[in-house]
């Protein structure tokens, strides 16, 4: 195989200066020279495309988007902003408080948005004997006449979490719901923060628990963000999950973070894909491998929420 000294054609590089082709350029150009050079011969490197999206990779491909990303200029307006994130590249969106979507969900479709899955009521799984609560069954329901294949479990209150058998009990409640969903053909996924990863009695965590009692038709949507916010390696995640992780959250992690965090986490530590201390690549060579069906960019906090959604999706394409 032709190293990479080989494929920076001849070249002869001295103290202060180097030589290319009978022309001399000084140190400056010679440092910046060096840099595209390596970054040509690392982008085409057998190695370098094993991780990179490439053009056939069906995550670049159907890259979505969770639109509680935008949901400040949703409510301002729904239509303009969806035709952006359309126009920006994306393939699908994953909207959010569902049954409460249905416009969201027309117009991404008539923009030629994919809608596969949704984030929902949870507590019609998480605390189905509350009162006013929809049950899931109704809410599946619809789940199924608006065309959705995925639904999505997004948060579980502190009041319902505080033990392992809380989160024992939450496990029979997820496993009751993903029953009924799968006789419609849909998949329920249950979407992590980072206090599900903090260790309560004997060192076991909530997130444990979900693993260990989950049945199989009981999935994961893992938010790489908040598993790393909480001290776990995604990419081993991912690994140790193979065929239960039916979906991605993809997003950015400031560096210098301390770390693991169960608590709250300050708005700028939210950065666009490539811009923080999370390395995708490997992540999403990992989905692939397990599986997952999925990947939506999200991230809770920015300053431009549009600048931010069309950063990440630059870097995703490696533009």
């Amino acid at each position: 195989m032709e190293s990479r000294i080989e494929r920076l054609q001849t070249v002869q590089v001295l103290k202060d200066e180097y030589i290319l082709g009978g022309q001399t350029f000084n140190r400056m150009q010679r440092r910046q020279f060096l840099k595209t050079a390596l970054i040509s011969s690392l982008a085409s490197s057998t190695a370098f495309q094993a991780l990179a999206l490439g053009k056939d990779n069906r995550y670049r491909k159907e890259i979505g988007i969770q639109l509680y990303t935008l949901r400040n200029q949703l409510k301002v307006d729904l239509k303009g902003t969806l035709k952006i994130v359309a126009q920006s590249g994306y393939k699908q969106v994953e909207p959010f408080g569902f049954p409460n979507a249905k416009e969201m969900i027309k117009i991404s479709k008539d923009l030629g948005l994919a809608v596969n899955s949704s984030h929902f009521n949870w507590e019609s799984v998480t605390e189905p004997e509350k009162k006013g609560v929809a049950p899931f069954s109704a809410i599946s329901d619809l789940a199924k006449d608006a065309g959705l294949s995925h639904l999505v479990i997004p948060y579980v209150h502190g009041r319902n979490r505080k033990t392992l058998d809380d989160y024992k009990r939450l496990s029979e409640n997820c496993n009751k719901a993903a029953a009924q969903a799968q006789k419609l053909d849909i998949q329920l996924a249950y979407h992590n923060h980072a206090f599900e990863f903090e260790p309560l009695e004997g060192g076991k965590s909530g997130y444990d628990i979900f693993v260990k009692e989950f049945e199989p038709n009981m999935k994961f949507e893992l938010d790489v963000f908040w598993a790393v916010v909480g001290g776990k390696n995604p990419v081993k995640l991912i690994k140790t999950l193979k065929g239960r992780v039916s979906q991605l959250h993809l997003k950015d992690l400031k560096k210098g973070m301390n770390l693991p965090n169960y608590g709250g986490i300050p708005n700028d530590a939210f950065k666009e894909l490539g811009s923080g201390m999370i390395d995708m690549e490997p992540i999403i060579e990992a989905a692939e491998k397990a599986g997952v069906a999925h990947c939506h960019v999200e991230q809770d906090h920015s300053l431009d929420a549009i600048k931010s959604i069309q950063k990440s999706i630059q870097y995703l394409r490696m533009l």
